[in-house]
């Protein structure tokens, strides 16, 4: 299963579209709602060989371009919920199930992202660049200093205090930006960092954050980015997108 739609917007079919077996993608309808699916082989796609399948890389990344390419010939036809990767049903009656069940949270789904898209912004820190603005700014709190020994001992302490609590100073960032991202846009969320094994990145994430942004506005909310990250010393901001939204699904009962 790919993705979730109105059914007066899938009418048309998806007769061109390829799915991650290279099979033809077809509809599902359950009015007023319709999934977009395709028929894939259990050999490959039941729960055990799936599993194995997860976990050979190459396969994962081949397999997430074609779920992709589905989702986002979907999303570029009307608005729509994506499903994850390997979101499997054991029958096209089970699909029409989860279309009942979830009818009102998939509406609101829908609604929500209509006109919009999924932007992600990851924050990265560098300790010592952090730590280094943080000392100055508490030393050039202590103004009432005299002498250049006691200024010498208020930037000493000001640094050590620093690198005690840089974890704390970078999460305290992190949630200014979330805040002020998140104002930005109808919706955001806070997602787990990204494992450096998977990335092949070993900086350090402090935020990975998914917003959804009106389409009319993403210009604006790619500048609030760009502000924030100069804002902050010792705080690198990086945007990507726009992708289908898949942080705001909506879809909470698990596959069959």
């Amino acid at each position: 299963m790919y993705a979730v739609t109105l059914a007066a917007d899938a009418a048309a079919g998806f007769d061109e579209t390829k799915g991650v077996a290279g099979e033809t993608v077809r509809v599902v309808a359950e009015d007023p709602l319709a999934a977009i699916v395709g028929s894939v082989p259990l050999e490959v796609f039941g729960e055990a060989p799936l599993r194995r399948n997860l976990e050979d890389l190459d396969w994962l990344a081949a397999t997430a371009r074609a779920h992709d390419v589905v989702v986002a010939a979907v999303v570029g036809r009307a608005a729509a919920v994506p499903l994850r990767l390997a979101t499997v049903f054991l029958d096209d009656e089970r699909v029409r199930e989860l279309l009942r069940d979830q009818r009102p949270a998939l509406e609101a789904a829908l609604v929500l992202v209509s006109g919009r898209t999924e932007w992600g912004v990851k924050v990265y820190g560098d300790r010592g660049a952090l730590t280094a603005a943080v000392a100055e700014a508490r030393a050039a709190g202590e103004g009432s200093a005299r002498g250049a020994g006691t200024a010498y001992l208020a930037r000493r302490r000001a640094q050590l205090s620093a690198q005690e609590t840089v974890e704390n100073d970078a999460a305290q960032r992190a949630e200014t930006i979330h805040s002020r991202l998140t104002r930005r846009a109808a919706a955001g969320r806070r997602q787990a960092t990204t494992d450096p094994a998977l990335s092949g990145r070993r900086d350090w994430m402090v935020l990975n954050g998914t917003y959804l942004v009106d389409n009319d506005r993403s210009g604006d909310f790619a500048a609030t980015v760009e502000a924030l990250g100069n804002e902050f010393p010792g705080i690198r901001l990086e945007l990507t997108g726009p992708w289908p939204p898949y942080s705001f699904a909506g879809v909470e009962r698990e596959p069959l």
